[in-house]
C-alpha cells in the first residue's frame, strides 16, 4: 500500500536547526509519520520547545546543541546522536542564514562577510555530510536532505555570497549524490521560495500577491516534501533539487516579484 511507504516508525532523524522554522516543521512532519528526532541548533531554548512538541506526539526528541559551522562541534554532534539512537537513517542540513553582506557592493565586501556566508550555508552542510557519511557507509546507506533557496538558481542582485553558497549547496547535492549513490547514500535537496519563519504578517501582505500561486508559503508546506523525500516512495530519487515556491521560478524573474535591473 502506498501510505505505509510514509511510515517512518523506527527512523531516527538528523536535523540542524531543528529549534525553529523549517527545522521545528520539519521534526513535527517526521514524528508525525513515526519517526525519532535529534533536533541540533545553537540556542537551547528553542530546542527545548521543539523537543515537548515532538514529544506530544510520542515521539522521543534528543537535544544537542551545536554550531554547525564548526567541524569539531559538529564531529562530536553526530557521534552523540549515534551514541543515543543507535544509528541514523536521516540527515537534514537545514541550519543557515542570508544576513551576510546583504546590501553591500562587491568592493564593501569584506573577507569576513564572504566567509561567513560561506560557513553559515554551504560549510556547514559540507561538515554535517562529511560527518554522517562513514556511518552510513557501515550501515548499508541512508539519506541526506539540503536545505537551499530560490535563490541557489538565480544571482542575488547586491546579496553575493546568500545565492552564491545556496547554489553550492545545490551542487554539493549532486556531487553527493554522484560519488554515493551505489552505496545506498541518497542525496537530495528542497529549495524553498518566500516561507516565512515566523508569523510575518508585513512579508505576506508584500510578497503574497506577488507570487504566482498568490501566496507565500507555509513551513508545513517544506515538512511534507522532507517526509517524502525521507520515505521509500521517494527510493529512485537522488541528486535532484525539488523546488517550492508557489511556481516562483517556473514564473520566471517578474512574476515572482523581483525585477531585473540593467546596470550603466
Amino acid at each position: 500500500m502506498i501510505h505505509e511507504q510514509f511510515d517512518l516508525s523506527g527512523k531516527t532523524a538528523l536535523i540542524t536547526g531543528a529549534g525553529s522554522g523549517l527545522g521545528r516543521a520539519m521534526s513535527l512532519a517526521l514524528a508525525d509519520c513515526g519517526a525519532d528526532i535529534v533536533g541540533a541548533a545553537r540556542r537551547l531554548e528553542p530546542l527545548e520547545e521543539s523537543k515537548g512538541m515532538v514529544e506530544e506526539k510520542g515521539r522521543r526528541f534528543t537535544v544537542i546543541t551545536c554550531d554547525a559551522t564548526n567541524s569539531e562541534q559538529v564531529n562530536a554532534m553526530v557521534a552523540e546522536a549515534i551514541s543515543e539512537h543507535g544509528r541514523i537513517d536521516v540527515l537534514i542540513n537545514n541550519a543557515g542564514g542570508g544576513g551576510a553582506g546583504r546590501g553591500k557592493t562587491l568592493p564593501e565586501l569584506t573577507d569576513e562577510d564572504w566567509q561567513e556566508g560561506m560557513d553559515t550555508n554551504l560549510t556547514s552542510a559540507f561538515y554535517c555530510s562529511r560527518a554522517i557519511v562513514e556511518h552510513y557507509m557501515e550501515n548499508g546507506g541512508g539519506r541526506i536532505i539540503n536545505v537551499t533557496s530560490g535563490w541557489g538558481f538565480r544571482g542575488g542582485r547586491g546579496n553575493f555570497m546568500y545565492s552564491i553558497s545556496k547554489g553550492g549547496v545545490i551542487q554539493l547535492t549532486k556531487a553527493l549524490a554522484m560519488t554515493y549513490a551505489r552505496d545506498n547514500i541518497q542525496s537530495t535537496c528542497i529549495a524553498p521560495g518566500w516561507v516565512p519563519y515566523r508569523a510575518d504578517e508585513e512579508m505576506k501582505r508584500e510578497q503574497g500577491p506577488k507570487q504566482p500561486i498568490g501566496r507565500v508559503g507555509d513551513a508545513e508546506d517544506i515538512g511534507a516534501v522532507a517526509v517524502y523525500l525521507c520515505s521509500e516512495s521517494a527510493r529512485y530519487m537522488s541528486g535532484e533539487t525539488v523546488l517550492v515556491d508557489g511556481g516562483a521560478i517556473a514564473g520566471g524573474l517578474i512574476p515572482a516579484g523581483i525585477a531585473p535591473v540593467a546596470e550603466g
